[in-house]
């Protein structure tokens, strides 16, 4: 994410919360390459290609400009947010493409990041969603990890600075988190 000059992300993004349009205007292509790094990122963990990384941004993008109420804090708060849509937007398409089957095979993604399972082994995004959803009900901060690290491919330091705690913690929550993850998806 050292792409995108981070002081003028994050006073683009507090002109953004008070009302600044024209901030927005200047503050999209600063950090467009970054949502399309981590659209690719979901686009490549997906089995059958039928959502474009650039369809995926613009999707998320029109969520992200909808957000009246939100207090940007900096970049990493913004991109944990970008990361929360995205998984949002992409658990939206394989609930409906579940249904479409009739309860056939949900959407398989390969979470090589998360270990967890060894190798590269598919997981049912669906189950994913379902296990992080009871990760939220243990240990929120565990689950925002996950979805910061997995979904929004944010480094064990951009992670820290997204929920204001240190990599130390932040590396045992991860650690701990997909332990966990493991055992809920296998069961």
């Amino acid at each position: 994410m050292a792409e995108s000059d981070p002081p003028a992300v994050t006073q683009l993004l507090m002109a953004w919360s008070q009302g600044d349009r024209s901030a927005l205007e200047q503050l999209m292509p600063l950090v467009y390459n970054e949502l399309k790094r981590m659209a690719r990122r979901h686009v490549a963990r997906e089995r059958r290609q039928t959502l474009q990384a650039t369809a995926l941004v613009h999707e998320a993008y029109l969520k992200l400009v909808d957000q009246r109420s939100v207090s940007w804090q900096n970049r990493a708060h913004f991109f944990a947010i970008a990361a929360r849509l995205m998984r949002r937007i992409l658990m939206k398409r394989a609930r409906r493409r579940q249904a479409l089957k009739r309860g056939g095979a949900a959407e398989q993604l390969c979470v090589n990041e998360v270990e967890v399972a060894s190798g590269e082994a598919p997981v049912d995004l669906i189950a994913l969603d379902a296990a992080l959803t009871r990760l939220a009900a243990v240990d929120p901060r565990q689950e925002q990890i996950v979805e910061l690290r997995f979904f929004g491919g944010l480094s064990i330091e951009e992670t820290a600075e997204a929920l204001d705690t240190s990599p130390a913690t932040v590396k045992r929550e991860w650690r701990t988190a997909k332990a966990w993850l493991y055992k809920e998806i296998l069961r």
